[in-house]
C-alpha cells in the first residue's frame, strides 16, 4: 500500500551512528508536558503536533495521516532537536519527547507494543516510520524489538546511550524499553515519511555493526 524503504525491509529497524550533537539537557527538561501514557509511566512533551497544539493525540484524530507536522510552543525552547528533526528533509508528522520512568521487565511484557503510523496515510505514498534519539545516558535500559509480542527467541536489544539514534518500523516491529536505574529516561521521537530524504539520511549516519 505504501512505499517502504529497501534499508528497512530486511528486519524493519536500522541502528545508526551516535549522534554527535551536543543538546543541552533543558532542551528537555524546559518543555510543557503532558500526562500521556504509552508503554509504561510516561509523559510527553509536543514539539510538533497536528495543528501546533501542545497535545498528544493522534492526527488521524484531526482527519489527517502523521504527516505535516506543526510546531508547538515547545519547538522554541529545544532548537537543536529542531534542527535534529529538520535536517533530515523527510515530511514529519508527530514530534515529541518520551519522559518514561524505571520499570521492571514484567512491565515491558505487559506494555509492548505496535504503533499506529500509517492510519489515514494515502495509498502510494511515503510509509510512516519512526526515528528514535536518545538524550539520557541510560547504557543499562534497552530497547527492545520483537516479530510479535511473545516472540522472544528473536528478541532484538538496543542499548540506550546517550546520542544513539535508530530508525524503527514501529508498526510492524512490537516494541518497549527496559528502563533500569533510579532517574527518568528521555529520549525524541519523530514520524518521518519513507522516501529518498529519510534514505538519504540513513545512508549518511548508518552503523555498520549489528546489534543483533
Amino acid at each position: 500500500m505504501h512505499v517502504e524503504l529497501p534499508e528497512l525491509a530486511e528486519h524493519g529497524y536500522l541502528v545508526l551512528d551516535r549522534c554527535k550533537l551536543a543538546v543541552p539537557e533543558n532542551e528537555w527538561t524546559s518543555l510543557i508536558y503532558n500526562d500521556w501514557k504509552s508503554g509504561g509511566d510516561t509523559n510527553f512533551a509536543p514539539i510538533a503536533s497536528a495543528y501546533g497544539a501542545i497535545e498528544c493525540a493522534g492526527f488521524w484524530d484531526h482527519g489527517k495521516p502523521d504527516k505535516g507536522g506543526v510546531w508547538t510552543e515547545n519547538a522554541g525552547r529545544c532548537p537543536t532537536l529542531v534542527s535534529w528533526t529538520t535536517r533530515v528533509g523527510a515530511d514529519f508528522g508527530r514530534v515529541r519527547i518520551i519522559k518514561l520512568e524505571p520499570n521492571v521487565m514484567t512491565d515491558v511484557e505487559r506494555w509492548i507494543h505496535l504503533d499506529d503510523n500509517n492510519r489515514l496515510n494515502p495509498e502510494g505514498t511515503g510509509r510512516v516510520v519512526r526515528a528514535w534519539l536518545q538524550l539520557t545516558d541510560d547504557p543499562d535500559s534497552h530497547m527492545i524489538l520483537r516479530t510479535a509480542k511473545e516472540a522472544r527467541h528473536d528478541e532484538v536489544r538496543i542499548p540506550l546511550t546517550a546520542g544513539a539514534q535508530f530508525v524503527v518500523d514501529s508498526e510492524r516491529l512490537w516494541h518497549g524499553v527496559h528502563h533500569v536505574g533510579s532517574r527518568s529516561r528521555y529520549a525524541l521521537i519523530v514520524s518521518f515519511e519513507s522516501g529518498p530524504a529519510l534514505a538519504e539520511w540513513i545512508q549518511l549516519n548508518r552503523q555498520r555493526i549489528s546489534v543483533r
